[in-house]
């Protein structure tokens, strides 16, 4: 089973938050015997638990679950280092600035990686007064489709949603883009 269920997991977080045994049943309307149980595994909480038992040890649901706390360690950001997100069941689109664990539909996100644009998907970029237009020769069906179209400046990222059957372009502001990303699905 998943790293959740140990009851050392469990204790850790219990400890780190203070709480006692005691203390933690009291909150999830359980027995003390039941931390007991979880913790020497004997028992599991039942999944009616896992909101109130994650907020009980002030972590999120999906931390529980996967048996460890996610740490934000940057300090700052660095726009440039921007990572993208994209969901394969609805489309959502998640930017983040730096290390970042994400969910969508139960689905853990794995940050987009660049690769060397294709014949057929060279993105055409012209500027348009203080825009830049960029239009990319791609199918737009139901199937096959790009889903967004981006450009990244050291101080902001401007993002356009595509949908399919739409147009896959779009207009940025000019000001220090240093690079247009796209995605197709």
């Amino acid at each position: 089973m998943n790293p959740y269920v140990t009851g050392t997991v469990i204790k850790s977080l219990r400890e780190k938050n203070g709480l006692t045994q005691a203390g933690l049943a009291q909150l999830l309307c359980v027995s003390d015997k039941t931390v007991s149980k979880w913790e020497t595994c004997k028992g599991y909480p039942d999944i009616s638990l896992m909101e109130p038992l994650a907020a009980a040890l002030n972590i999120s649901v999906t931390e529980l679950m996967a048996g460890e706390t996610v740490c934000n360690q940057n300090r700052s950001a660095n726009v440039l280092r921007a990572q993208f997100y994209v969901c394969p069941v609805c489309g959502n689109v998640i930017c983040s600035m730096g290390e970042l664990e994400c969910h969508c539909h139960g689905i853990r996100l794995c940050p987009l990686h660049a690769e060397e644009q294709e014949e057929g998907h060279r993105a055409e970029i012209s500027r348009v007064e203080d825009e830049l237009f960029v239009s990319v020769p791609h199918e737009m069906t139901k199937r096959h489709y790009l889903s967004f179209l981006a450009a990244v400046s050291p101080d902001r990222i401007q993002l356009v949603k595509t949908y399919p059957e739409g147009n896959a372009e779009a207009r940025f502001a000019m000001a220090g883009v240093r690079y247009i990303c796209y995605y197709c699905n």
